[in-house]
């Protein structure tokens, strides 16, 4: 692939402009022409090359949303966080419920009880963090709790996010969560997959609607 794209480069070749043949391709580089073709097949597959029969090989415009060129994560927005934290962490906490151990479990039951001791909204932030990133950690799955740290950075990095929480934040509204967090906790040292998933996605919802809805 790399090899292609270095012909673009060292051709000019703007959107639009028609690249070498195959052969032209293998001679230039000196590879064969299988690992030309495979070259060509995944620019082709990335949306960078568009081919037509009898006709040639095309540079084509960059595809929307290339991944190459990602915006930091605090450009998202705190209903993107929501969106990414209900698909993920329903997911989490399920597998979580069958890898946990007894100690991750403790860990979590630690962090629920710190989120009932804490008074101020600083303190319950720090809390409910903790909480939820103990739960990423007991999947044992280091790609699935990198993505839940992912996640963590946004809210912690995306300005709105700390003002929607202080706006929306009230000690009934903590008590919602620290009730939610017990029983997520609860379910999980029991083993139970489905409620665990259940309970997260309940108070995901909640955190949500207080978040985003909030006049």
């Amino acid at each position: 692939m790399e090899l292609v794209e270095a012909e673009i480069s060292a051709q000019g070749l703007a959107v639009g402009e028609r690249l070498p043949t195959e052969r032209e391709l293998v001679a230039r580089s000196g590879q064969n022409r299988t690992t030309v073709r495979r070259a060509l097949e995944r620019l082709e597959a990335a949306g960078r090359i568009v081919r037509h029969v009898g006709r040639g090989t095309f540079v084509a415009s960059p595809p929307a949303g290339d991944g190459r060129e990602l915006p930091p994560v605090d450009a998202t927005s705190p209903a993107e966080i929501m969106e990414a934290r209900l698909v993920l962490e329903p997911l989490l906490v399920s597998l979580a419920a069958k890898a946990a151990t007894s100690a991750d479990v403790t860990e979590i039951k630690r962090c629920a009880s710190g989120g009932d001791r804490a008074e101020s909204h600083d303190d319950f932030e720090v809390w409910d963090a903790a909480f939820h990133r103990a739960i990423a950690a007991a999947t044992h799955n280091t790609l699935l709790a990198r993505s839940y740290d992912m996640i963590n950075a946004a809210r912690q990095e995306q300005p709105l996010w700390g003002t929607l929480k202080r706006r929306s934040y009230s000690t009934a509204r903590r008590d919602e969560y620290r009730h939610d967090h017990r029983e997520i906790a609860a379910l999980l040292a029991e083993r139970d997959a489905r409620g665990c998933a259940d309970a997260m996605r309940t108070h995901l919802r909640r955190v949500r609607d207080h978040l985003l809805d909030d006049d």
